[in-house]
């Protein structure tokens, strides 16, 4: 069964969980998935591990000794640098409490164990797939706010010539009324008469 066509060759997961034993199982399945994985067995090293290497990916169980899993989650959605890193939480409760003060601490997802692999392998690759959009997102927009800010003339053609971005450098030298800004308003370049 095909589950998805998102290549998670180099998706990093981090697994933290306290029980060597559900580490170790969770390494397996994804290691044979094309996973890299990096594993913490108790709160404060999932933080620094977090910290070290930035995972793409946590899976965070809920109850360990220590820092607990929500105290996790809850210090790395304050975290600037690492509040976007996607959080499944692990946990064998089954219970709404948890579930909500796992939301309230900002979990993106749940798996409980003994977790379902194939429940597993989807929910991994649809949370990577929507970080991946979000990620390319938000450096469009650092692209175009760097190129609407440039002092030089930029602008994106298409096969026919036809305007598919022009800066604000761009609009000036050429006379456009509007600077083009999407595919979806494109304007042919002015004759050179």
């Amino acid at each position: 069964m095909q589950t998805s066509d998102v290549d998670i060759s180099s998706s990093r997961v981090l697994i933290a969980d306290d029980i060597q034993q559900n580490r170790e199982l969770l390494e397996a399945y994804l290691a044979d998935e094309g996973y890299e994985i990096l594993m913490a067995a108790d709160g404060q090293q999932t933080i620094q591990m977090v910290e070290q290497h930035q995972p793409d990916l946590i899976l965070l169980d809920v109850m360990m000794p220590g820092t607990d899993g929500l105290t996790v989650c809850s210090n790395l959605r304050a975290h600037p640098l690492l509040c976007d890193i996607p959080i499944i939480m692990l946990t064998a409760l089954d219970d709404q409490e948890t579930r909500l003060k796992s939301m309230m601490e900002g979990a993106d997802e749940f798996l409980n164990k003994p977790f379902n692999e194939l429940e597993m392998s989807l929910r991994l690759k649809n949370i990577l797939q929507i970080n991946r959009y979000r990620r390319l997102q938000n450096e469009r927009a650092r692209t175009q706010w760097l190129l609407d800010s440039a002092e030089e003339a930029f602008l994106i053609l298409d096969d026919q010539l036809n305007i598919q971005y022009a800066n604000n450098q761009a609009c000036v030298l050429l006379d456009l009324s509007q600077p083009v800004r999407s595919e979806e308003h494109t304007s042919e370049l002015p004759s050179r008469e």
